[in-house]
């Protein structure tokens, strides 16, 4: 069964759990989605503080998704269950690597939230399929740095690109959103920040992880649709209703349903989101 959105997220921004003076901030960024981070953003003796700041600030108004901590971490249990908070509207899931550490994630929850997970490791991208079949998982995200130190690699980026290639088709087969693509840890660096963004989309990613509100703006306007792509797909969906069902091509090009389908979705991104 499909988990796919209508609308799916391009940019989704970290914001540190233990600093709620920036929550806000973070809202008012632009992002298509802010994540509360309990994880690598918050130290271990401060992460109790940062879930007691969650819980008084959430509020089903300013709807977040939380990432929670790992779990085989003392954390897990009790970030889990801030997932029952209304202002909480999915869960990111770090070192995810198998479809039981999602179930054990929603087990806990008890709340029926899509769910993100992170493939950071070896074992979590030879498990993927199956992470991403797994119950409310809603969209896969690649943790790019940390599967790079998990592999021994020595790269700068372009190395990883058959393991995003894996995780597009994956996400395809299961029927979920593209996958989202890891951080770009540069922050000043808007040309870096660019070519990578369009890279995954190349790939057939359809978003990117954010650390800084400046790259929000950036990765938006990389995965909106570019007015060649909306004139092509207007022409193509005009020529399908002109058709009445018969076979029809554009620019040389057969025209069968999923090429529908696609100029129909590109069409509604730049109406509902870009337009």
């Amino acid at each position: 069964m499909s988990h796919a959105s209508k609308h799916p997220i391009r940019s989704f921004l970290f914001v540190p759990g233990s600093r709620p003076d920036r929550f806000g901030k973070a809202l008012d960024s632009g992002a298509d989605a802010v994540i509360i981070d309990l994880e690598d953003s918050v130290e271990p003796d401060a992460k109790a503080d940062a879930r007691r700041a969650v819980a008084g600030w959430a509020a089903p108004e300013r709807k977040v998704l939380l990432r929670v901590n790992a779990n085989d971490t003392p954390w897990f249990t009790e970030d889990a269950q801030l997932a029952r908070l209304r202002g909480v509207g999915g869960i990111v899931l770090p070192k995810a690597e198998s479809a039981s550490d999602v179930i054990a994630l929603v087990s806990l929850t008890k709340a029926k939230l899509p769910v993100f997970p992170l493939i950071e490791t070896a074992k979590g991208m030879w498990n993927a399929m199956e992470i991403a079949n797994a119950p409310f998982v809603a969209q896969i995200m690649f943790g790019t740095l940390d599967f790079i130190a998990d592999m021994g690699m020595h790269t700068d980026g372009a190395e990883l690109d058959p393991f995003r290639a894996r995780l597009a088709m994956i996400s395809r087969v299961a029927g979920i959103d593209a996958p989202v693509d890891g951080v770009t840890p540069v922050i000043d660096d808007a040309d870096r920040l660019t070519a990578e963004t369009m890279n995954g989309k190349r790939q057939g990613f359809g978003g990117k992880l954010c650390t800084h509100p400046k790259q929000v703006g950036v990765v938006n306007a990389c995965y909106a649709p570019t007015e060649s792509e909306v004139t092509w797909a207007r022409r193509v969906l005009d020529a399908s209703e002109k058709a009445n069902g018969a076979a029809i091509s554009v620019d040389g090009k057969m025209v069968d349903r999923p090429v529908v389908l696609r100029a129909q979705r590109v069409v509604e991104l730049a109406r509902d989101r870009y337009v």
